[in-house]
C-alpha cells in the first residue's frame, strides 16, 4: 500500500502538563475527546475524536525547569526526519531534542525556528489520509504562529515543508496576517506578535468546535481563562483563545455558518431533476420548497409548466387533460396538489 503523503501536514499534537487529571477532565468536556492510556506506555494518554486518535498528553518530566509552563507541542509531518533536521539547522533553526524512534508512533525530533518558536517533526507510522471538506468537530483545524519576523519565519517553514503563501491580510495597526497552506487549502496563519505579548514566539493550535460561544462558556466554567474572544474573524469563522486550567494556551474555532452555504446549493439544483420520481419520494420535495425563498420559487415555476403537461398525458386522467385550456386553473390545481401531499 502506498504511503500517505504527510509532508507539511500537522500530523500530531501533544500537551505537556503537570496536572494530567485536570487536563483530561477539561479537554473531554470542551472538545468531546475520550482520553485513555496508551497501551504501549500507560503514562502517555491518547485522546480520540470522531476521526480516531487526535492528540496526546503526558506529564512534564521532573527534571524540566519549574518555569517551563504547560504547553501544546505541534508536530509537522515529514518522511525524512534527519534530512529535515539538517535543513532546519542550515536555515538558522536549532535542535531541542535529537531524532528518536518510538515504537507505535514513528521517528520524531523537536526543533526551534530562528525566531524561537518550538515545534516537532514526525514521520508517523500510521498516518491517515486527509479528508476533504469542513474539518470534523474535535479535530485540529487551524495553526497560528506568533513570531517576531513574519516573512523570515514563513521563509523558514516554506523551505522545510513547501508551504504556500495564500494571502496576506492587512490588519491595520496589528500588521499583516499571512495565511499559508498547500494545494490551495488554508492551513494556518502567521503574524508578528505585539510588543505587549509576554510569551516568546509560539504555535497556537485550534480545535474545531460546533459553537465557539458555547465552548467559551464551558471552558470558563471548567477553570480556563479567556484571552481573546469569542470574536468573528475574516472568512466567517468565530474563535476563542484561552489558557487552560493547567496553564497551556489553546484555542477553538467554529465555522458552522460557512459550512451551511455550500450545503444548500445541491438541494436547490436537485429539485427539477427529482420531479419524475414516484409520489412517496416527492414528499420531502414539498418540504424543501416551503423553506426556499420567494425568488427561488419564481424561478422554478416557469420550468415546471411544460413538465406538468406531459405528465397529465402519461397518466391519462381525463380531468387533467381538460385543464390546459385554463392556465389560471392549472396554477390553483398545482397548489392543491402540493397541499394534499403535505397532509399525507
Amino acid at each position: 500500500m502506498e504511503a500517505v503523503d504527510v509532508r507539511g501536514r500537522f500530523v500530531w499534537h501533544e500537551l505537556m502538563t503537570r496536572d494530567m487529571a485536570g487536563a483530561k477532565n477539561f479537554y473531554e468536556r470542551l472538545t468531546g475527546w475520550k482520553a485513555q492510556p496508551w497501551p504501549l506506555d500507560p503514562t502517555y494518554t491518547v485522546c480520540t475524536s470522531s476521526v480516531g486518535p487526535t492528540a496526546g498528553m503526558f506529564p512534564i518530566p521532573p527534571d524540566f525547569p519549574a518555569e517551563v509552563p504547560a504547553h501544546w507541542l505541534t508536530s509537522v509531518g515529514t518522511r525524512d526526519v534527519d534530512g529535515t533536521i539538517a535543513a532546519a539547522v542550515r536555515a538558522g533553526g536549532s535542535i531541542v531534542k535529537e531524532a528518536v524512534d518510538l515504537q507505535g508512533a514513528g521517528r520524531y525530533a523537536v526543533l526551534k525556528d530562528p525566531q524561537g518558536a518550538v515545534f516537532a517533526i514526525l514521520d508517523p507510522e500510521n498516518a491517515r489520509a486527509e479528508t476533504a471538506g469542513m474539518p470534523p468537530v474535535g479535530s485540529f483545524s487551524w495553526h497560528e504562529l506568533a513570531t517576531t519576523d513574519l516573512e523570515a519565519a514563513f521563509s523558514f517553514y516554506q523551505s522545510l515543508f513547501g508551504w504556500d503563501a495564500l494571502t496576506r491580510m492587512d490588519m491595520g495597526p496589528l500588521g499583516i496576517y499571512l495565511i499559508f497552506g498547500w494545494n490551495g487549502q488554508q492551513r494556518g496563519g502567521i503574524y508578528n506578535k505585539p510588543p505587549d505579548m509576554p510569551a516568546p514566539p509560539n504555535w497556537l493550535p485550534y480545535v474545531q468546535h460546533d459553537d465557539a460561544d458555547v465552548g467559551a462558556k464551558a471552558a470558563q466554567g471548567s477553570g480556563a481563562t479567556i484571552v481573546n474572544g469569542p470574536m468573528d474573524v475574516p472568512g466567517g469563522s468565530r474563535i476563542v483563545a484561552m489558557i487552560d486550567p493547567t496553564g497551556a494556551a489553546f484555542a477553538i474555532v467554529s465555522t458552522g455558518a460557512v459550512a451551511a452555504v455550500p450545503a444548500s446549493k445541491p438541494k436547490a439544483n436537485a429539485k427539477p431533476k427529482a420531479k419524475p420520481k414516484a409520489k412517496p419520494k416527492a414528499k420531502p420535495k414539498a418540504k424543501v420548497r416551503a423553506k426556499s425563498s420567494a425568488k427561488a420559487k419564481a424561478k422554478v415555476k416557469p420550468k415546471a409548466k411544460p413538465n406538468r403537461k406531459p405528465r397529465t398525458k402519461v397518466r391519462t386522467k381525463p380531468k387533467r387533460t381538460a385543464r390546459p385550456k385554463s392556465k389560471p386553473k392549472a396554477k390553483v390545481r398545482a397548489k392543491k396538489k402540493s397541499g394534499a401531499r403535505r397532509k399525507k
